[in-house]
């Protein structure tokens, strides 16, 4: 059989499966209806006290930049890097530090903004995308340092891993993407406007930006409130209905080790039974590093929750699941082979080490926290965001100088 005819028969198939699933799905919850419900319990209780309270503030916060002209100043700015490096427009800077600093709906989000204003296209979209899909560090210092593994040390050294293995995914999809023949808007513009000053540049940048979204203060703020709410619901089913699809799997094969639905369906869920009841990390020291690097490349996976979470915000720019996916299995394999690398010399290096967010309350469930907890980690969220901005700007302007000195021997 071709491959068209095949193409043609999933393709003609894929709305029937939709809906199949959706009845299966169905049956298993009225056959068992204490344990779903418990179960849905769980990922509404997960949403509503750690999602929510972690990407309100930053999804209002992106839109409003974004519609009033300050990614794209920045845009102009991190474009050396972007450019050269990732090969992508320069205003997905500012997508790839909200993602780090507030996890992947963020940064999907982010992207959309950028693709609604024509600044990129559906090629670039979905490259952005992958390379600003990360955890969210409230997630990963917060939940799985602090409360899981009551040890703040883990946390940041997953966490550093956790970019680290990003980026170095970002960098070899790019290897292989190659040049794209269709340039974006803001590529055009950069390059009308190149023989002019950074300063004019990036006032041009910002000011063409604003020029072209037009609404007022009082507009912006309502419907970028209104928007991040309905992306956060959007959130919030994925979760509730994934929350009830991992007992499912569970009880229909209890012969399998639960942490291989949970990883790979939820991330929360998946770092949830990775460090606690039978499949626990026992010490979670620097001995422990294979169940350590599982643990590293379950949160870079991101769970098929978490993707189909960013491709539902992605949807009007076209983003395939399979070349989605193919990144976050490749930022995956990264984790597992630098957490190997590198565990033990980055645990090694922290001594009395804090957690950088206030820790939780030991007598609350540990796959939950108090929202305030997390409401009291955005001061501190800001910061670093602010911080990974002002790194990438620092490389950005190493990419530049770099190039510049290669220009006239070539």
């Amino acid at each position: 059989m071709s491959p068209i005819k095949i193409q043609r028969i999933t393709s003609g198939a894929a709305p029937f499966a939709g809906g199949a699933a959706a009845i299966l799905l169905a049956i298993a919850i009225v056959s068992a209806p204490e344990s779903s419900f418990a179960a849905s319990l769980q990922g509404l209780k997960l949403w509503w006290t750690l999602v929510f309270p972690a990407l309100l503030p930053f999804l209002i916060l992106s839109e409003m930049l974004t519609a009033s002209g300050a990614v794209h100043g920045f845009g102009v700015m991190l474009e050396p890097l972007m450019k050269r490096v990732f090969r992508l427009p320069g205003a997905g800077g500012w997508t790839l530090a909200l993602g780090m600093t507030a996890g992947f709906p963020a940064g999907a989000g982010a992207v959309m903004q950028l693709h609604k204003q024509g600044r990129i296209t559906d090629k670039e979209a979905g490259r952005l995308a992958s390379l600003a899909h990360y955890a969210s560090p409230v997630t990963v210092l917060i939940v799985i340092g602090a409360a899981f593994l009551h040890s703040p040390a883990s946390g940041y050294t997953l966490l550093a891993i956790h970019w680290l293995a990003g980026l170095s995914a970002g960098c070899t999809s790019a290897l292989f993407t190659g040049r794209s023949k269709l340039q974006s808007t803001a590529i055009q513009e950069q390059a009308h406007h190149k023989r002019a000053s950074l300063l004019t540049r990036v006032y041009r940048a910002a000011a063409d930006a604003r020029a072209q979204d037009g609404r007022s203060f009082g507009r912006l703020l309502g419907e970028s409130v209104g928007s991040a709410v309905q992306n956060l619901m959007i959130v919030g089913g994925y979760m509730i209905i994934f929350a009830v699809v991992i007992h499912i799997a569970a009880s229909a094969l209890p012969q399998l080790p639960p942490a291989l639905f949970s990883s790979l369906l939820e991330v929360h869920l998946g770092a949830y039974t990775l460090t606690t009841g039978t499949a626990a990390l026992p010490a979670f020291n620097s001995m422990n590093t294979l169940t350590a690097a599982w643990l590293s490349a379950a949160l870079a996976w991101s769970g098929i929750c978490g993707q189909l979470q960013a491709l539902t915000l992605l949807k009007q720019a076209g983003v395939r699941y399979l070349s989605y996916a193919a990144i976050r299995l490749l930022h995956g394999m990264y984790a597992f082979l630098f957490t190997f690398l590198l565990w033990k010399p980055l645990l090694n290096l922290q001594t009395n080490v804090q957690p950088a967010i206030s820790v939780p309350d030991e007598h609350l469930p540990a796959v939950t926290l108090n929202p305030l907890t997390v409401w009291r980690s955005i001061p501190q969220l800001a910061a670093l965001q602010a911080l990974i901005l002002l790194l990438l700007l620092a490389l950005s302007a190493a990419v530049y100088i770099t190039a510049s000195f290669r220009r006239p021997s070539a």
